[in-house]
């Protein structure tokens, strides 16, 4: 068994422990994390109707500037524009589901990025 086959199977199974305790309301919707190497992706679920409200990822045109200089830039700009784009959509307070990875890097820019941006979680 390759090394990362045993590293998918450990997140997965750190998503499932995860998501026992966190679901998303119509009042206060789960803000769904994903990273792959070179990008960054998140949305914002009705985990009660199963809709995906609103979405941003690094692969927008708007991500690019000059001021991103790096991938943690990156997340926290994505982060301030899917807290942009939920705010029009009425959105105010949310969920954060790191989607099994650990509260650091990209993660907590992004976060802080969607604070900025207005979001409460």
């Amino acid at each position: 068994m390759a090394k990362t086959d045993n590293t998918v199977a450990a997140r997965q199974k750190r998503i499932k422990r995860i998501r026992k305790k966190i679901t998303g309301t119509p009042e206060r919707p789960r803000m769904r994390v994903y990273k792959s190497a070179k990008h960054f992706y998140a949305q914002v679920i009705d985990d009660a109707k199963g809709h995906t409200l609103v979405s941003m990822s690094s692969l927008d045109k708007s991500v690019t500037g000059e001021d991103i200089k790096g991938k943690c830039d990156q997340a926290r700009k994505v982060g301030k524009l899917l807290a942009e784009k939920a705010k029009s959509a009425g959105i105010e307070k949310v969920v954060l589901d790191r989607g099994g990875y650990i509260y650091h890097g990209r993660v907590k820019a992004f976060s802080e990025g969607a604070r900025e941006g207005g979001l409460i979680f």
